[in-house]
């Protein structure tokens, strides 16, 4: 070898690997690159990084490992799961106690908890970081989100925050998030809460097309006027791009587009752990079934032969209701990050982690999909008070529920009478009516529960934590079942 040494090595050659590179060269850190296939490193080196004196390339692992200055950190960007794995094992022989291993990829947190305890065992450091921002924000700013072994981080602070996305006041959307899997659980909830916003914007067009009957230039319009407001965000931008976007025949490509959603599993992952920490998570939940249900779309057109909805056709002021609907998305949008927040306090504290929710929404304030100046205010919401149960609760969003609820009603009623389905708004309303409800009918719930099973009860007129079992019907006896919680 030469003699030339790199700040970082990253392994993955796909467009966001390529990016990161770039991102990391612009602010001034040398990279050296490897791919699998090989043939990736030369195509790159003499495309993307051509001209590029401080990009190193690698044909083997062994030549890469050469390059890296110690404590050699290696980051990742392959496909998660297996590969991840099977790179690691390649990687030990060349490592020595000290040197770091970054997962960059939308790698499940479980995993990330194991590897960080695996390799802290072989003396190797180990961080997994969320990633966000697609393509363009690999390459001029991502949201990073990383976790791990925190010995780590002091070693790939100034890299990792200095290719991150930062804020109009100069925010870094990076921060340490905690131990073990906490940044790729971080990451699962973002992405849990990118399903619900798509979906509630979704909902929003779905209503105006066919319950108000606007056109595509006349929704695009309404999107831009939305995003001058207290819906800011990416996702109302790019949305409002893409209603005004022709095809080669002039018609509105999102017209040709098949009704279909795929997904990679990170929204069901969210949900998944909800169901596991016994957590209320109602829109992510909803709009991951929004997904699946749009999967049957052989099923869907059968049916619409079969079954005809309400005669109905929208009667009223056209304007009047966009600004109900403009407050029902935001109230909504509120619910569902509030539910997130919720998740992510609770495996906090089943995964001892210590995150910062203040940071965490400022992390997502730029860089990623849901980046919206709303998360400002909810990063102001955590640092007025970290210890805040709920987002619902804190006195800015306390007026905005109170300020929407009205509008709200009426959004979720009309498009009832519309047969215009609304499961992520009509969940949000709901979620928004329990958790505001002292008294839910869960006693009669309960009541069930001991009359079939004597699984017990808890009583309003007696201690918390006592149970108690009645003999409903005079012969099931006395003896009652062991009680347990979600």
């Amino acid at each position: 070898m030469d003699g030339r040494k790199a700040d970082i090595g990253l392994i993955g050659l796909a467009v966001m690997g390529q990016n990161l590179v770039l991102n990391m060269n612009d602010h001034g850190f040398s990279v050296a690159v490897f791919n699998r296939t090989v043939s990736k490193v030369e195509a790159f080196l003499s495309g993307p990084a051509s001209g590029r004196e401080t990009i190193f390339g690698a044909k083997s692992l062994d030549e890469f490992i050469v390059l890296l200055k110690r404590p050699r950190k290696v980051m990742l960007m392959v496909k998660a799961g297996a590969v991840v794995d099977s790179f690691i094992e390649k990687l030990l022989p060349f490592l020595d106690d000290g040197d770091i291993i970054i997962d960059g990829g939308n790698s499940h947190y479980p995993d990330t908890e194991r590897r960080t305890k695996e390799l802290a065992e072989k003396g190797i450091l180990f961080i997994g970081t969320g990633v966000s921002g697609g393509e363009e924000g690999a390459r001029s700013g991502p949201s990073l989100m990383p976790g791990g072994n925190p010995e780590a981080w002091p070693f790939v602070k100034e890299i990792l925050q200095g290719i991150a996305a930062k804020t109009d006041n100069g925010e870094i959307c990076c921060q340490w998030v905690g131990e073990n899997g906490a940044g790729h659980y971080v990451k699962m909830v973002h992405n849990g809460i990118e399903y619900g916003d798509m979906q509630l914007i979704s909902e929003a067009y779905h209503l105006m097309k066919n319950g108000l009957g606007m056109t595509y230039g006349e929704m695009h319009q309404i999107f831009i006027q939305w995003n001058s407001g207290a819906l800011e965000s990416y996702l109302i931008e790019i949305t409002g791009a893409i209603l005004a976007f022709k095809d080669e025949d002039g018609e509105p490509i999102v017209e040709k587009i098949l009704d279909k959603a795929g997904q990679k599993g990170t929204g069901k992952w969210t949900g998944i752990s909800a169901l596991e920490m016994g957590m209320p998570v109602t829109l992510i939940g909803e709009a991951v079934f929004s997904r699946c249900l749009s999967a049957l779309k052989d099923e869907r057109v059968a049916a619409s032969k079969v079954f005809s909805g309400p005669d109905e056709t929208f009667s009223g002021d056209r304007d009047t209701f966009l600004e109900d609907l403009e407050k029902a998305l935001l109230a909504s949008k509120l619910v569902s990050y509030a539910q997130g927040f919720m998740l992510m306090r609770e495996a906090a504290g089943e995964y001892s982690w210590n995150l910062n929710y203040s940071d965490i929404a400022l992390m997502w304030r730029g860089g990623c999909i849901i980046r919206s100046s709303f998360l400002g205010d909810i990063s102001n919401a955590f640092k007025k008070n970290r210890d805040l149960s709920n987002l619902m609760l804190d006195d800015f969003f306390k007026r905005i529920l109170a300020d929407a609820q009205g509008a709200w009603r009426r959004v979720v009623s009309k498009a009832v009478e519309l047969g215009i389905p609304l499961p992520a708004m009509s969940t949000a309303l709901a979620f928004f009516d329990g958790y505001r409800t002292e008294n839910l009918p869960a006693n009669l719930l309960q009541a069930q529960r001991d009359y079939f099973g004597a699984h017990t009860y808890e009583r309003k007129d007696r201690p918390r934590g006592q149970y108690y079992h009645t003999n409903w019907t005079g012969k099931g006896g006395n003896v009652s079942s062991s009680t347990y919680n979600a």
